[in-house]
């Protein structure tokens, strides 16, 4: 595409948005006009909200709360949160009567296998409470109640989030793989392929420079208002991710979650950035659209890339949302879905013989989609088209989503909206890490 003439100084946009003066627009809306070919409109965009939600290994939570009364222990020796172990520290608050935690996101129960550290996180917010045990230095065992509210801290942090693009992957071997980027076995043959990011409303695809992303970015992550710290591990120029933060007292509970994989639980965060246009360079990056992005096709059994698509293969012609027809259930005495949902969205009641879908839990990942025999759960997922090296083309059908557009899209509205309104305000970073 021709290059797009833009020249906005950072601190000039931030005025416009003081005088309800600016332009600002979707990611999604972005695209829309480039569809339509309105550049001439494009050259008017001040600050584009952008947007990812997507399973996220690299998150955890540092708690900080009273269990008991001071005197009550020495110190804590080992701790379980809904059967969760926390790592006790860094402070050692001896007979403080409180504990400072440590939970990964990737953490599983002792007790139950298909509930991590995303599920415990999401049921904070939910304002639910959670079941604490206490190992103490003296071998005591003390049992306590928790909730949200009883945490005055309590901080969610990224270790690397909003990769800029990822890749999609698929199994050439000759046996079902168990993997994280599967929730059930991962077929052979290349019968079916998973993939994650959300393509052109990815906040690093449409800043790839970090040309406006920075030590002290503000950002919603989880939908509550944190700042970006810097970029996170194994960030590269090529595939750069950020590391960030946020206070969970003000996280939405629907932006957050753990996701079963074929290797236990990981944990679903979602993170929105605006991006002010002050480039040329940025708003040709945020014009660009999914088919133009690469998706590196991966080999799960060695990690390796073995062929490219594009995320045009997968966002594009595609639904964004799964439908549930409960009338096209047929009461399977063993209700295939029910036990491979990875978010436990679905139920199959006994006694009305028919599924039910927890719709603010459904991730829309389309797993249901290949595993219902009777068509109750339907969407179009669209296929890789895997180029290879020699030349050849491939389709692959998707059978597994893990990243969910139609939330991070609607994440990416609501930033937009508290921008507009006044409630989020911008501001420069602190230092580049670009």
């Amino acid at each position: 595409m021709a290059s797009i003439v833009v020249g906005k100084e950072f601190s000039e946009i931030l005025e416009r948005i003081e005088r309800s003066e600016a332009v600002v627009l979707t990611a999604e809306e972005v695209s829309r006009l480039v569809e339509d070919e309105d550049r001439s409109s494009l050259e008017e965009v001040d600050v584009v909200t952008t947007a990812t939600r997507a399973v996220m290994s690299g998150t955890y939570a540092i708690l900080s709360f009273p269990v008991a009364e001071p005197g009550s222990f020495q110190r804590a020796r080992n701790v379980w949160l809904n059967g969760i172990s926390a790592q006790v520290g860094p402070c050692p608050n001896e007979n403080l009567g409180l504990l400072d935690l440590i939970v990964f996101g990737t953490a599983c129960s002792r007790d139950r296998p298909d509930y991590g550290g995303g599920h415990l996180f999401r049921d904070l917010v939910e304002g639910k409470t959670i079941q604490v045990e206490v190992q103490t230095d003296e071998g005591g065992l003390l049992q306590a109640e928790a909730g949200l509210e009883d945490m005055p801290q309590a901080r969610m942090f990224g270790s690397r989030h909003a990769f800029k693009n990822y890749s999609a992957f698929v199994n050439p071997g000759s046996r079902s793989v168990r993997t994280i980027f599967h929730a059930r076995g991962f077929e052979p043959h290349c019968q079916g392929a998973t993939f994650s990011g959300c393509g052109q409303i990815n906040p690093l695809k449409c800043d790839p420079l970090l040309e406006t992303i920075g030590i002290g970015t503000r950002i919603l992550l989880n939908g509550a208002e944190g700042y970006v710290l810097g970029t996170g591990t194994r960030s590269s120029r090529d595939k750069p991710n950020l590391s960030g933060f946020a206070d969970m007292h003000h996280m939405t509970a629907e932006y957050m979650g753990g996701f079963v994989t074929g290797l236990g639980p990981e944990c679903i965060c979602s993170l929105a950035v605006p991006i002010p246009v002050t480039s040329s360079t940025i708003l040709e990056e945020i014009a660009r659209r999914d088919r133009e992005i690469a998706l590196p096709v991966n080999d799960i059994n060695t990690r390796t890339v073995i062929g490219q698509a594009n995320y045009g293969d997968v966002w594009e012609d595609v639904d964004l949302e799964v439908e549930f027809d409960p009338q096209r259930c047929r009461g399977c005495k063993k209700c295939l879905v029910e036990r491979a949902c990875p978010m436990r969205a679905v139920r199959y009641d006994q006694e009305a013989r028919v599924a039910i879908r927890d719709g603010s839990l459904c991730f829309h990942c389309g797993l249901c989609v290949t595993e219902c025999p009777n068509g109750a759960f339907r969407c179009r997922l669209g296929a890789l088209r895997m180029k290879t090296s020699s030349g050849s083309v491939r389709s692959v059908p998707v059978v597994l989503r893990q990243s969910d557009r139609l939330r991070a899209g609607k994440l990416s509205g609501e930033l937009k909206r508290r921008i507009l309104e006044g409630s989020f305000r911008m501001a420069p970073p602190i230092e580049r890490i670009g």
